[in-house]
């Protein structure tokens, strides 16, 4: 079954702002699945999938401009914001700092191998000039690899998953102990732009997805990540722990309705810290000073509904130690989600 996609996609992370209208092609690949036997099964249409078929060993390649989440550090009840948590570190592994544009979005090429219950994934993906920026690098001189295994199983008769990421990404990057130390000769604020040479920095996580009853079912991530080289692409989090439960309202008449709940605890490394102390800025966190550092602890929560022709989406998060900074917070954030799709 082969598979063409051109398309557009809002952001799962942060854009830069401009003046005057402007257009991205945010998608726009190839993707081959080649049967190697096995069940036969029906795919639905979808988005990004059109509709046909395929056996339960396979072999599938995805090339073009995608997104990495697409398909590396899938959850089922944990990784789409439009339709179930909008936290990045709960739809997405904190840690996995997977290279992408500043809409989320890259060059590259995965491929993914099932056999059985097994599935064995790897990729090559492009970074961006400098980090989290809007172009990409044109000669792919900057990228990063991925890789993937996921076991599927079942458990007193319901499924679930684990699966068990890596990743490696090469490029422009600044060490804190180079940043921190310059500081200390000009006197000024750390800063993380002076001192990029090529480097590495890589991380690996875990992710399980299980299904409890039909109507409920929960996910639990728990990442690493380098933590003495500022991450590239996506946020300032150097290890996680993340878990929560996603439950259908068969139970109270309303089977179309969701009701989840999550909760995450975000750490840096003590160079991380002293970073922020010495006046530097990460992706998206900073405040000048960071003299109480403590770990960033967050509960979300929220109840979707259908309504006319959309889903509506009720949404509260609680963050304590906002940005690492015992003296911020405690912050509580409303949300409200309005989505429909044709």
């Amino acid at each position: 079954m082969r598979e063409l996609e051109v398309g557009h996609h809002s952001r799962q992370a942060s854009a830069s702002c401009a003046d005057y209208p402007y257009t991205g092609l945010q998608r726009a690949f190839i993707r081959q699945t080649i049967d190697l036997g096995g069940e036969k099964q029906k795919v639905a249409a979808g988005l990004n999938q059109f509709a046909g078929s395929q056996t339960a060993d396979r072999l599938v390649i995805t090339v073009g401009k995608f997104s990495v989440a697409d398909v590396f550090d899938t959850n089922k009840y944990a990784h789409d914001p439009r339709s179930d948590f909008l936290n990045w570190s709960v739809v997405d592994t904190g840690t996995f700092d997977y290279a992408a544009d500043a809409w989320g979005y890259t060059l590259g090429a995965a491929a993914e191998w099932y056999a059985g219950d097994w599935t064995l994934r790897g990729g090559v993906f492009d970074l961006s000039i400098v980090p989290n920026s809007t172009e990409l690098d044109p000669n792919f001189e900057q990228f990063q690899w991925v890789g993937e295994i996921e076991r599927r199983y079942e458990l007193w008769g319901h499924p679930g998953k684990v699966a068990v990421t890596g990743f490696l990404s090469r490029g422009r990057m600044g060490s804190y102990q180079d940043a921190i130390a310059l500081a200390q000769i000009t006197g000024g604020p750390a800063d993380i732009t002076a001192v990029r040479q090529y480097r590495g920095r890589g991380g690996v996580s875990m992710n399980v997805e299980q299904e409890i009853t039909p109507d409920l079912g929960g996910f639990l991530r728990a990442g690493l990540a380098n933590g003495d080289v500022e991450p590239y692409e996506f946020t300032d989090i150097d290890r996680t722990l993340a878990g929560g439960l996603a439950l259908r309202g068969t139970k109270w008449g309303r089977p179309d309705d969701t009701f989840g709940f999550a909760g995450v605890i975000n750490g840096i490394s003590a160079q991380h810290e002293a970073f922020l102390n010495a006046g530097g800025l990460g992706i998206l966190v900073g405040d000048g000073k960071l003299p109480h550092p403590g770990p960033e602890q967050i509960i979300e929560t929220y109840y979707a509904f259908p309504l006319s022709f959309c889903q509506v989406t009720l949404d509260y998060q609680l963050i304590v130690n906002p940005a690492y900074n015992r003296d911020r917070g405690p912050v509580s954030v409303l949300g409200a989600r309005l989505h429909t799709q044709f």
